[in-house]
């Protein structure tokens, strides 16, 4: 099956045990115990195991989402395992937690109750840090629109550039190229087509 073919690939290009959450119901190839969608599983080659067959089901899950946690419990574990799931939009496995023993979260939940404060003012100061970043971009960003784009209105440059440049966003602000403020970048279509829209009808 397509599916177990791309599992086994995941997880030969990963370092780490790898579990998937199943996307239909199945079966487990050693004890023949029904697997319900969403159940976890371990690809042994193209057998699909039970957490219990492939020795994991004493490990807990620990969903992503704190980072400090899930580093800490893994490396407070003598054994873990990465839980990945295929993202059909972007193509491409990615991580949804780990399994780790249950002695290494609470190590790791204790170590992280005792710097909670310090880590919460780090965290401000990442955000303060990454705020001023993004308002630098987007002044270099719309003086260079302003360049390329000489007829374009300032305010219409700064919408632009603050829609190009929104982190996380995946556009072409976010890009190498165009934190760069590469005219090939800023020229790119989306912003082309924006600026002599905007350009026309003033």
């Amino acid at each position: 099956m397509r599916v177990q073919q791309d599992a086994k690939e995941a997880a030969s290009a990963s370092k780490d045990l790898v579990v998937f959450p199943i996307l239909r119901d199945s079966k487990c190839a050693d004890c023949s115990s029904e697997l319900p969608k969403g159940a976890f599983l371990y690809m042994d080659g193209q057998r699909p195991l039970c957490l219990g067959c492939a020795d994991l089901d004493h490990l807990v899950y620990v969903p992503s989402g704190e980072a400090a946690l899930t580093r800490r419990a893994r490396r407070h574990s003598s054994l873990s395992a990465v839980i990945v799931r295929f993202s059909r939009s972007r193509k491409r496995y990615e991580r949804q937690g780990v399994l780790v023993e249950e002695t290494g979260l609470e190590r790791a939940e204790e170590e992280c109750l005792e710097d909670a404060e310090r880590r919460a003012r780090r965290r401000e100061r990442d955000k303060v840090r990454r705020s001023e970043q993004d308002r630098d971009l987007v002044r270099r960003m719309m003086a260079a629109i302003l360049t390329i784009f000489p007829g374009c209105p300032p305010d219409e440059a700064r919408d632009i550039a603050e829609h190009t440049a929104m982190r996380g966003s995946g556009r072409v602000g976010r890009t190498t190229a165009g934190q760069g403020l590469e005219e090939g970048a800023l020229t790119a279509a989306p912003i082309f087509a924006t600026v002599t829209r905007n350009t026309m009808s003033c």
